[in-house]
């Protein structure tokens, strides 16, 4: 049986990701409408990689005899002002996720759940990868995106990602 103070934090990592991915659903439609099918390609395929995640938490708390508690899930309600914004709310964003995992880790090790422990594993990792690609853009937006030419390849290079299921087994 989970602790109910872990259970807490797994509810809290549920929604977190059903927000990364609604979050991130806005991203999508601002450079849709913006005409970067790439950027928009990149985070409509993020969008679904953390719909994935929420249903990962999900089902890891099924599997442990734990009703998940979904919670209403608001809109970032940030208008952005330039391409750049969107990718800089998405790295600080990826962060925070970091921070709330390693939180659940945390306690997880305190209690010695080794079964959360190895669940939360795949999330460390992949963590590092979403941080990494989020920063990727950034950097590659600051070299490239004020030039045309530029901001045109970055977007032809984002448009190339295709989405691949999580292969965490639980």
């Amino acid at each position: 049986m989970l602790d109910s103070g872990l259970i807490k934090l797994l509810n809290g990592q549920v929604n977190m990701e059903w927000y990364s991915a609604y979050m991130y659903l806005d991203i999508y439609t601002y450079y849709m409408d913006k005409n970067l099918n790439g950027f928009g390609n990149w985070f409509n395929i993020q969008t679904q990689e953390e719909r994935d995640h929420a249903l990962l938490f999900i089902t890891y708390m099924l599997n442990n005899d734990v009703k998940p508690e979904l919670h209403d899930i608001k809109a970032s309600g940030k208008p952005f002002k330039n391409f750049r914004e969107p990718a800089e709310a998405a790295y600080t964003h990826e962060q925070a996720v970091t921070a709330s995992i390693n939180n659940i880790y945390a306690e997880a090790q305190k209690l010695k759940d080794f079964k959360t422990m190895q669940f939360l594993d795949w999330f460390v990792k992949e963590q590092g990868e979403e941080e990494k690609n989020t920063l990727d853009i950034l950097k590659r937006y600051d070299l490239f995106g004020s030039d045309p030419k530029g901001l045109y390849l970055l977007d032809a290079e984002l448009g190339a990602r295709t989405y691949t299921a999580p292969t965490l087994v639980l």
